[in-house]
């Protein structure tokens, strides 16, 4: 049975890795997080330790040094611009990391990971879910099998509302979140590498701070993207259907059918890194680059093949 602390026990994302570490049968010690709505760690692990302050995580930590003992993981659900510091934290300590997607906000970050793992000897796992989603692995074993000089034609769209707190939140913020792009689609962008290979151009067509899009081009792959948490982009059917949600891939015009599924692929993610299977900071590099430049790049002009839901925007 291994031994898991957690930064950031009342984020969204928080119960799934309580979950997975309940089912795995293993161990949470101790966790943290500024915010004290943490009642769902009673579901899995009353008797662990908490704190609201770093300070207090920090301090536990090093007691449990003095005893002899020591974490095994800890797991960082944190808000995107703390990831670094948590991490760096745990490896200063010998600990392993699992993270949440983002793994860093700036691809200069992962040299740093590296520099710690090599010199504290432990590890950083993260989370890259859709690589293990079924539907994501029959597409790739389709584009492998396909001619090596077919290129597919894909439009990727997701749409996520959100009310008036999240540009409030730390998730408004670029410096934070690293913009929406970076929030609720870095995983997208792991997926589309993951599946179509390296990336060839990167095109920015439009940007604010609800709405993204642009155009990427990979080894495999012509790809229209657009990204949002604005309602007023919803398509009509989403909003008579009372869903806050459209999310939508389409190759070659057939569309790829994945939204089932998710429930267990972060078990299925803390059972990879168990057995030493993990996704590593290398493996992070070309969605975190991605990000990054859809971030600090500057607007192509009159793009020559936009993405359809951009003419809405505009």
């Amino acid at each position: 049975m291994k031994k898991f602390g957690l930064i950031g026990a009342a984020g969204y994302i928080a119960p799934r890795h309580l979950k997975a570490i309940k089912e795995t049968g293993n161990e949470l010690v101790v966790a943290m997080d500024i915010n004290d709505s943490v009642g769902i760690m009673d579901s899995h692990f009353p008797d662990a330790e908490f704190f609201t302050e770093f300070e207090q995580f920090s301090a536990y930590i090093e007691d449990l040094k003095i005893k002899g003992e020591k974490l095994d993981y800890i797991a960082v659900c944190s808000p995107n611009y703390l990831h670094l510091p948590h991490m760096k934290f745990a490896l200063q300590n010998g600990i392993d990391v699992i993270c949440e997607k983002p793994l860093v906000l700036n691809a200069c970050d992962l040299e740093v990971l590296t520099r710690y793992e090599q010199e504290y000897g432990a590890q950083v796992n993260s989370i890259l879910q859709l690589r293990l989603h079924p539907s994501i692995l029959k597409l790739r074993e389709k584009v492998q099998s396909a001619p090596e000089d077919k290129k597919f034609d894909v439009d990727l769209t997701y749409l996520t509302s959100r009310g008036k707190w999240y540009l409030k939140s730390w998730k408004g913020f670029d410096e934070k979140s690293g913009g929406v792009a970076t929030n609720i689609g870095v995983h997208f962008y792991d997926m589309l590498h993951f599946i179509f290979g390296d990336i060839v151009k990167n095109e920015v067509h439009y940007r604010d701070e609800k709405t993204c899009s642009g155009y990427l081009e990979y080894d495999r792959a012509r790809v229209r993207w657009f990204l949002s948490i604005d309602a007023n982009h919803l398509p009509d059917n989403a909003i008579q259907g009372e869903k806050l949600t459209y999310r939508s891939i389409s190759i070659e015009g057939e569309e790829l059918e994945f939204s089932g599924g998710f429930t267990n692929l972060h078990t299925q993610s803390y059972q990879r890194v168990l057995k030493d299977k993990g996704y590593g900071v290398e493996e992070n590099r070309a969605a975190i680059e991605t990000v990054e430049n859809i971030r600090v790049s500057p607007l192509t002009v009159q793009p020559e093949n936009p993405h359809p839901l951009l003419q809405r925007v505009l």
